[in-house]
């Protein structure tokens, strides 16, 4: 997250916003906005993995949600909990971390 936010100065500011919303809006209000998916392939039951394609971030002028920033993040259903696990530039790196999410959450 440091070396993004030295790329992308409002990232952490965006990211609030983006969970104060688009997150809000996916697991609260339950309205898709075709933008966050589960991962699938993980064989994790719960929590239940996401990727965020669409964010939002205004360092990134006129892309709007095509920033390009992919958020990853767990989601506890019984708890209505989200942990963040991982954030990255689809430029800097094509795919999740995928043994991380393991680690951290298969048992």
């Amino acid at each position: 997250m440091k070396k993004l936010v030295k790329r992308f100065r409002t990232l952490e500011d965006d990211l609030k916003i983006f969970i104060k919303t688009e997150l809000n809006l996916r697991h609260k209000v339950k309205k898709n906005n075709k933008g966050i998916f589960p991962i699938s392939g993980l064989r994790i039951e719960n929590p239940k993995i996401f990727k965020a394609k669409k964010f939002a971030c205004r360092s990134l002028k006129g892309k709007g949600v095509q920033s390009r920033i992919r958020v990853i993040y767990a989601y506890f259903k019984k708890q209505d909990k989200i942990e963040l696990i991982e954030i990255y530039y689809k430029g800097d790196k094509e795919n999740e971390d995928r043994v991380r999410i393991l680690k951290c959450y298969k048992r």
